[in-house]
């Protein structure tokens, strides 16, 4: 294995990895709910949370992330940090109203948005089959949204719920895919730490102006267990996951990286039928299996493919 393919194979796991990460969501946040937390709170007290974690850590360690140029500013801070706040509140809408696996896998009609806009945006290349493969995981996050059963069933959710709950997923997965143009674009040129930092940081910045303006200032989790649960959402969800997706994009291109995240609906889809009762139909398990069959399929067949030229991260 030469150096190039076994960097693409570290992206791959990478993207794994943080998919794995960000299945523990969809169930720790509907715990959170059960512990009477506001679905608008919880994605400003975790990613303040994460923000507080990041910024410390390079107080001590890493002052260099706190140097960055005007482009860098705009281009983290201002439009990563509203796709981040973007994200942290539609998706826990999406998770309310259509349920853990039904949230997580319209959340995966992101790799079709990023293979469509990553040739233009960024010149990488469009080929049949990523776009096959786009299309395969979006059709499997669609059969895994209709192939919900258990205890939580899409006859048993309000239809106005369900309506938010799918709005807000798909919200979701606009600010996910442009996320992950822009990290395309900005992690070879400031690092994955700077990048997280400073969209952390702006996604907290605008939370707090706009959720107060909205009439739902951000009230702190009402329980010590609710605390515990926004502290892992923080610790997995904020800052290994991104880390990781941005080891990630930083090898291997942005299309193949969303792709391979979308393990994501698989790991939220386990936990939800193990700790939530929220189970799935054969066509739910069905379009899972073509999630994991597209990621599979993505590697192996690119892995095959000439060796991609991969810009080097700059140190934070």
């Amino acid at each position: 294995m030469t150096n190039d393919q076994r960097s693409r194979l570290i992206g791959y796991l990478c993207a794994l990895g943080a998919g794995s990460v960000w299945g523990t969501t969809g169930p720790l946040s509907t715990k959170l709910y059960a512990e009477g937390a506001a679905i608008t709170g919880i994605g400003f007290w975790r990613l303040m949370l994460g923000t507080a974690g990041l910024a410390l850590w390079a107080v001590l360690f890493q002052r260099d992330v706190f140097k960055v140029d005007r482009k860098g500013l705009l281009l983290m801070g201002g439009l990563g940090g509203a796709m981040v706040a973007l994200f942290e509140v539609a998706y826990q809408f999406g998770i309310a109203g259509a349920g853990v696996a039904g949230a997580a896998a319209l959340l995966y009609t992101a790799p079709v948005m990023v293979a469509l806009v990553a040739k233009p945006l960024l010149g990488e290349r469009l080929t049949s089959l990523r776009f096959a493969l786009a299309v395969v995981v979006m059709i499997g996050a669609a059969m895994t949204v209709t192939g919900k059963s258990g205890t939580t069933t899409q006859s048993a959710i309000a239809l106005p719920s369900l309506v938010v709950g799918i709005f807000g997923a798909l919200l979701a997965a606009v600010s996910y895919a442009t996320t992950t143009v822009l990290a395309r674009w900005t992690v070879p040129r400031y690092g994955s730490y700077r990048m997280l930092f400073w969209e952390a940081l702006g996604g907290v910045v605008i939370l707090a102006i706009v959720l107060p303006l909205a009439g739902h200032a951000p009230a702190p989790p009402p329980t010590s267990t609710a605390w515990l649960y926004v502290i892992a959402l923080a610790a997995g969800g904020v800052v290994l996951a991104n880390f990781l997706f941005f080891g990630g994009v930083r090898r291997i291109e942005a299309t193949p990286t969303a792709v391979a995240a979308t393990i994501e609906p698989v790991v939220g889809a386990l936990l939800a039928f193990l700790l939530l009762s929220q189970g799935l139909t054969v066509i739910g398990w069905v379009g899972l299996i073509m999630v994991v069959g597209g990621v599979a399929a993505g590697y192996l067949r690119e892995g095959r493919d000439a060796v991609v030229d991969v810009q080097p991260a700059a140190r934070p």
